[in-house]
């Protein structure tokens, strides 16, 4: 009998470091792993899409495209490329339109990409129907990705008064609430999918909550009504992550998502590592070269010491070569337990070996935190890092408990990018509401009125109309219209030697995708360009000194930052008179765009900000006129 082979697609140079470094590797590093995974024989290898476009361009100062090229370099067509790919939201946050869906599609094919995994963060098939439609005309290989969810906790309050009355008498008590997320829904989402042209399907579990016999019914149901390969992609953070793999290979999984030993486990996907040995006990053949791997853990180390300012976790996890290192009997015998738990359909035993492996080899223990709160490794990390990079890192156990109350009030929505990012921004303004003692839902992004208006699609459950009215003013839904998407200027830079912002169409396609980013991106490299041009003269050149001139005390009505971010765009001038509902400024908090508002009528007497700025909760805005 052939001995079963298991498909590794490797996420260390994506969604690893996203989950547990909030996407900061650099292409330097990136440069020194890439001609080791040559020949390491993955079959799928993800380098891109997800938070990759958007995090080097605006924490590290590069190119995503140059990423995607030097991969594809040095690869050689020897394991398949892959990108994550948000359905009509692309690498961004909003909607787009398919002009620039297909424009960024067929680039990213151009310059190497093999896989696109598409999905939809509402599990709306409308919305990616399209994506796998141009992928495969374009050459590329579909890759449909459910998104798992679950159920909403029943948290119905014990009845009081007449209702406690009522129930004593009666026995009486309140129906059961219908489930949304069976089985059926996900099977019915990948069966839709494969009809549409996926060549791949993926159970793609983003905050990790498949606990093992749900990977177990699920993928089983997968298999038996699927035809093209069925991929698990799941995280460790809540503590299920290494179970449900042994439980997703047992029932027969096609291809396990897996990251290289010092990038696995806490937030992000199992280690290959562990995999490994639970496939040998398994008589299941991973389909990789070891030997190879070990090469890049070794260099891996390196990297994780170079990303300690991003490390979620700071503890190392115990050095360990399956190849040449021997287990200690009593682990060994852990190993086997796992197993025999898992033949078994015995989840707490499963649970509770695969939670002593990991502790043994030093990995994070399951967050409680995260668990309770059903967020996905790499919208934690993300939180985490910019309400650190807003001075307010104190609000982060109050926003994750708000995260639940917030899905449910935007119709549990999934949360994965860009929802997820949306609904925790959303928690952390609500966290700050009520920090301050505002109503709930005072200050809310543009984003999350675009979610709940239903530009987004439709979600799971329908928004309450009178929710939908307190946040966007109109009970009704309106779905997004591609008509109205306007194509972003590319403006000429008259200070920069007249050169237009986006010089080719790949700097272009930026621009479209996420052009406030984009914008300060593009425009250094064009001063970069400009100032070569103009070495010689700036050597020559004298710097006039300005005077300092000394700050007016604020004597009129000030107009103060409602939560820290950047500064993008301001659409008033000292001397103007602004009416109620007039935007003032924008500003952009954790990814999301902020609008301020005049509360009555005023006239500016003073702006303190200016674009591209990064200002702090509380800092001062504008000043009006006495």
């Amino acid at each position: 009998m052939e001995t079963r082979k298991l498909k590794i697609r490797d996420l260390t140079m994506r969604d690893g470091q996203q989950s547990l470094f909030a996407t900061r590797m650099s292409q330097t590093t990136i440069n020194r792993l890439l001609p080791l995974y040559e020949n390491a024989g993955f079959y799928i290898m993800e380098v891109w899409g997800g938070a990759i476009p958007d995090s080097v361009m605006r924490y590290l100062d590069e190119s995503p495209w140059n990423r995607l090229r030097k991969a594809s370099e040095a690869m050689k067509g020897k394991s398949l490329l892959s990108a994550l790919s948000r359905g009509r939201n692309l690498f961004g946050y909003v909607p787009y339109p398919n002009s620039v869906l297909e424009g960024f599609y067929k680039e990213a094919i151009k310059n190497g990409l093999n896989v696109m995994r598409i999905f939809d963060a509402l599990n709306d098939i409308d919305n990616i129907k399209d994506s796998i439609r141009m992928i495969n005309e374009l050459g590329g290989i579909a890759d449909g990705a459910v998104c798992y969810t679950v159920d909403p906790k029943d948290e119905t309050p014990a009845p009081t008064g007449f209702a406690a009355k009522l129930k004593a008498m009666f026995g009486s008590k309140p129906a059961a609430p219908e489930k949304i997320f069976t089985d059926e829904y996900f099977v019915e989402k990948a069966k839709t999918m494969e009809a549409l042209g996926a060549k791949i399907i993926t159970l793609k579990d983003m905050a990790g909550l498949v606990n093992p016999l749900r990977a177990a019914s699920i993928i089983s149901r997968l298999k038996q009504e699927i035809k093209v390969d069925i991929d698990f992609h799941t995280h460790c953070t809540p503590g299920y992550g290494l179970a449900s793999s042994v439980m997703a290979m047992l029932h027969g999984v096609d291809i396990l998502d897996t990251n290289i030993w010092w990038f696995g486990g806490g937030s992000a996907a199992p280690a290959i590592e562990l995999i490994y040995v639970f496939a040998n006990r398994l008589g299941i053949e991973v389909d990789v070269n070891m030997e190879a791997v070990g090469k890049i853990r070794n260099e891996l180390l390196n990297a994780r010491k170079e990303l300690a300012e991003f490390d979620l976790v700071k503890t190392m996890p115990r050095e360990f070569d399956p190849l040449k290192d021997e287990l200690p009997a009593n682990i060994s015998a852990l190993f086997d337990k796992a197993i025999e738990c898992a033949k078994a359909n015995d989840e707490e035993g499963l649970l509770d070996a695969c939670h002593a492996i990991e502790e043994y080899f030093q990995f994070p223990k399951p967050n409680e935190l995260v668990k309770n709160a059903e967020v996905p490794g790499g919208m934690y990390s993300n939180m985490v890092a910019q309400l650190k990079a807003l001075q307010a890192s104190e609000m982060l156990d109050d926003a994750m408990r708000l995260i639940p109350k917030v899905r449910r009030d935007a119709g549990l929505v999934p949360l994965v990018t860009p929802t997820s990012q949306i609904v925790g921004s959303q928690a952390v303004s609500l966290a700050m509401d009520r920090k301050k003692g505002n109503p709930d839902y005072t200050n809310k992004s543009n984003q999350f009125i675009s979610l709940i208006k239903g530009e987004y699609g439709h979600t799971p459950v329908a928004v309450d109309p009178a929710f939908r009215e307190l946040i966007t003013g109109d009970a009704q839904e309106h779905p997004y219209d591609v008509n109205s998407y306007k194509q972003p200027e590319n403006p000429v830079l008259e200070d920069l030697g007249g050169v237009k912002l986006a010089s080719n169409d790949e700097e272009y396609l930026l621009l479209q995708l996420l052009p406030t980013v984009a914008n300060g991106f593009l425009r250094r490299r064009r001063a970069e360009e400009f100032e070569a041009k103009q070495a010689e003269a700036r050597k020559s050149a004298k710097v006039e000194e300005k005077p300092v001139v000394p700050q007016e005390p604020i004597t009129g009505e000030l107009l103060s930052a409602p939560m820290g971010g950047r500064i993008i765009e301001i659409n008033v001038k000292p001397g103007q008179e602004v009416n109620p509902g007039d935007v003032m400024l924008v500003y952009e908090a954790m990814k999301m765009e902020n609008d301020v508002t005049a509360e009555k009528k005023a006239v500016v007497k003073r702006i303190f900000v200016h674009v591209d700025e990064v200002v702090g909760t509380d800092a001062p805005l504008i000043e009006f006129a006495d």
